[in-house]
């Protein structure tokens, strides 16, 4: 029996303020990228959604903050096989404007672990998925890393 191939669509936030990143750490149930990576908080479009459907609803349950306004920057393809299932995601990227709030992990059953305002300065690319990386470079903040 061969190996199982999955695709699916996900949403991804990238917000940025202060000089500091919003990301989550993903945690051992995390389906395509390794766990304990440093992620955008964001996940699977499900059946039916709409994409910022989908971009809020992932928000709330990975940081508890609520989405005030997305913009849609770009798209990216990604493969990797975890738990013996190839998959080929398709992440979009937004640029996103979130309601003031503390940060907290809301559905603690997923593949998010924690969640952090993380300084720029700091961020090391060895620590990121592979989407943090190119979130980062669509709106200009990956020099230096």
């Amino acid at each position: 029996m061969g190996n199982q191939v999955r695709s699916r669509v996900s949403a991804y936030a990238v917000a940025a303020e202060r000089d500091e990143l919003l990301l989550t750490q993903l945690s051992d149930t995390s389906s395509v990228f390794e766990p304990g990576l440093w992620h955008l908080p964001g996940g699977g479009i499900d059946p039916g959604e709409q994409p910022e459907e989908a971009l809020a609803r992932e928000l709330y349950e990975e940081t508890g903050l609520e989405l005030c306004g997305a913009r849609l920057v770009d798209a990216r393809t990604y493969s990797a096989c975890r738990f013996g299932v190839s998959q080929h995601l398709v992440g979009l990227f937004y640029v996103v404007e979130l309601a003031p709030g503390a940060v907290r992990v809301a559905k603690t059953d997923d593949s998010t672990s924690a969640v952090a305002w993380t300084p720029l300065a700091g961020l090391d690319e060895s620590t990121l998925s592979p989407a943090a990386v190119d979130g980062l470079g669509m709106i200009g903040l990956r020099r230096g890393l």
